[in-house]
C-alpha cells in the first residue's frame, strides 16, 4: 500500500544511508523499524462487554413482524 509520510531531512538521509550500507531499500528499513517499534508497545487488554437483560412487555398495537407498522407507531408516540 502506498502512503506519504513526512520526515525530517536529516533523518531521511540517515535512513537512506543505513539502507544503502545494508543493501536494502528505504521501504524495508522503515517497515522493519515500524514493526519493531510496534512489537514493543504494550497491548491493551480486550474489552469485556457485560450483557444485561431487561424484562418487559409489548405495548398494545406493537407487531414485531411488521417493521413499517412498528416505525409508524414509534413515530406517532413522539
Amino acid at each position: 500500500m502506498r502512503r506519504t509520510v513526512e520526515i525530517g531531512a536529516e533523518l531521511y538521509r540517515r535512513v537512506k544511508r543505513h539502507a544503502a550500507i545494508r543493501g536494502t531499500t528505504l521501504r524495508n528499513v522503515v517497515e522493519s523499524a515500524l514493526a519493531q517499534y510496534l512489537s514493543r508497545c504494550p497491548r491493551r487488554p480486550p474489552c469485556r462487554l457485560r450483557w444485561r437483560t431487561e424484562s418487559g412487555r409489548l405495548l398494545p398495537g406493537v407487531r414485531l413482524d411488521n417493521r413499517d407498522a412498528l416505525f409508524n407507531l414509534m413515530d406517532s408516540r413522539w
